[in-house]
This record gives C-alpha cells, structure tokens and sequence, in this order.
C-alpha cells in the first residue's frame, strides 16, 4: 500500500519591523523536515526598516512564499489576512522573530492526528544573541520570572488553557471565525478559550520547541510587558475566573514596593525592607538562572527581571476599564468545534 501523503500546511507570518530576524526566521520554515506541501504566507505591517524588501526577496527566491498586506499593523488583523490569503487545511502560525525547529511541523501534524486536538503547541525557547538578550532569555524561561507557564519553562503534555503560537486545523480556526482584531494582545488566550468552550481540545507538548529572540532593550522589553500586563487584565475581565495567583503576582509586587518605598521615605526606614527584599530575591533567583552564561549576562538577569515584573504590573493595575467594555462588546460565541480528521 503507497504511504499517506502528509497534508499540505500553511505558515502564517505576522510581520511588523522584523528585518533583523525575517529572513532566518523564513528560512526555518522553507528547511523543515516535513513531506508534504507547504507554503509560507507573510502579512506585512507598515514597517519603518527593510521588512519589507526583504519579503520581496524572499517571493523572488522562493515560489512558496507569498506576502498580503496589513495595513493596521496590528497583530490579529494579520493573522486573519494571512489566514484568508492561505489554503492549506493545516494552519501554523510563526512570528518573524521565532525560529522552528527542524522537525517543528512534522511532530505537530502528528499531534495533531494522534491527539485530535483543535491547536497544538510547545515551548517558546527564549535564546539572545547578546549578553542582554541571553539575560532576558534567563529570566523568560525561569520560574522566577514567569512562574509555572509550561509554554516557558517545560512540562508534561496534555491539554491546555492556551500554548505558544499554535498550529490549528483550518476547519477549526474558520468554525470560530478566526482572531477577535480587538485583542491587540493576548489574542491566542481569546482564540484557545473559544476553541475550548466549543469542546475542541488544545494540546501542550515538549516536543515542539520554536527558538525565540528576545527585545534587544530594556526600553523594548518594558513595552512588551506592559503591554501583556495590560492585555492581562482585559482578559480577567471578559472572562471571569480565568485569573490566577500567578497573573496576581506582579502587580501585587508593585503595590507592595511602591507602599514600602513611600513609607520608609515619610514614615520609617523599615519601609525600605520590602524593596530591598524584593531585590534580594530577584538576585538570588538570578544565580540558578544564569548558570552557563557570561559574567555580563549573569549581572543583567535582575535587571530583566525586574523589568518584566514591574512593567506587567504596571500594565495591569492601570489597564483602563474602557478598554474591556470595548472588548467584551466585540465577543464572538463560539461554536461546536468540527471532528473531522486533518486530511
């Protein structure tokens, strides 16, 4: 009997001012180890850097690859773009800065079949290309700095509240109409829960690692964090329940450190304990984190540390109310999942 032929997969690329990592990012995908038919559909943000001309190289080089445009530049409105120019039945979503691992479709696919999950997802493997960005990739797969997320620091396969990235079965991604473009963050959150309230199945495995480039500044990674911080809360409030005391914890952080820097400034230096506490354990949650990296790297895992902390903090505790209103009266019902195999 001939073998199966694998199903034909389409990558979509959100891009938005990537030109340091578009073209090894890209060319992740075109190496993969995978049988079947693949194209690569790149939806392009107004981007102020050679993005751009790069993608333009890339079509010429590559008959695979296609670009649509994105216009807003915003992250979810890519996607669908990406999305509705693509026509595989198998959907993998890539961002310009994430590199695949050689086998990354190949084990989804087959997760896919074996498992019957809706999206399936693995690690996002934070790896910098610098002193800092080695520090931010520490602090980003360390339990101090991110807690107990799987799609960060590893764990057990099974189903999951959400995973990094995604690769969907078509039927499953156009049954719920694709991304809410409300959800400028924490898009996949809001996808995977509607996915999972219409009983689809989403699938956390080890198996799939996807290399990731951290912000290459502090400025940069401040941005990033208040921005989740702030999507966060969003979140919590369009689904009630859906926080935890791990999500609590940074803002909670900065109240207690604003509390005790006010206090031992006006009132008693004992104030000044919980600052100087909250720097003490970053410090020496940094030494596990950095085991192997430079001296350089090794010094700026509290910096990042605390950058990412109080950043998603800040972001959450001044999330504006309005901008949850906006969202929850854009909410999508989801529907039954569909059953049917990925062929």
């Amino acid at each position: 009997m001939p073998q199966q032929q694998p199903p034909a997969v389409s990558v979509i690329m959100p891009v938005l001012n990537e030109e340091r990592h578009l073209r090894n990012s890209v060319r992740h995908i075109l190496e993969q180890e995978y049988a079947g038919e693949m194209e690569v559909v790149i939806a392009l943000g107004p981007s102020t850097d050679r993005t751009d001309e790069i993608a333009a190289e890339l079509v010429a080089e590559d008959p695979r690859v296609h670009t649509v445009p994105n216009p807003t530049g915003r992250t979810p409105a890519a996607l669908n773009a990406a999305i509705k120019a693509s026509r595989h039945p198998v959907v993998v979503r890539v961002d310009g800065h994430g590199m695949l691992s050689p086998d990354y479709i190949a084990t989804a696919v087959r997760l896919l079949e074996e498992t019957g999950a809706a999206n399936v997802g693995g690690i996002m493997h934070a790896e910098g290309e610098n002193a800092w960005e080695d520090a931010v990739a520490a602090a980003m797969t360390a339990k101090i700095g991110v807690g107990n997320a799987a799609f960060h620091t590893g764990g057990a396969a099974g189903p999951a509240d959400t995973v990094y990235l995604g690769v969907f079965r078509r039927d499953a991604l156009e049954q719920q109409g694709g991304y809410n473009e409300e959800f400028i963050r924490a898009q996949d959150w809001e996808l995977n829960f509607r996915i999972r309230e219409a009983g689809g199945q989403v699938w956390f495995s080890p198996e799939l690692r996807v290399q990731y480039r951290p912000r290459p500044s502090i400025k940069a990674l401040a941005k990033q964090y208040k921005d989740y911080g702030k999507w966060r809360h969003v979140v919590a409030r369009y689904h009630a329940g859906s926080i935890n005391l791990r999500y609590l914890a940074p803002p909670a952080a900065v109240c207690a450190i604003a509390a005790g820097l006010v206090v031992g400034a006006a009132v008693t230096p004992w104030g000044f304990v919980v600052p100087a506490g909250y720097l003490a354990a970053i410090t020496a949650g940094s030494l596990p984190a950095g085991k192997g990296l430079s001296f350089k790297a090794r010094v700026q895992i509290p910096v990042a540390l605390a950058t990412m902390h109080m950043s998603w903090g800040l972001g959450f505790l001044t999330s504006p109310r309005s901008l949850a209103k906006r969202v929850i009266a854009s909410r999508r019902p989801s529907v039954p999942a569909p059953t049917a195999d990925v062929e």
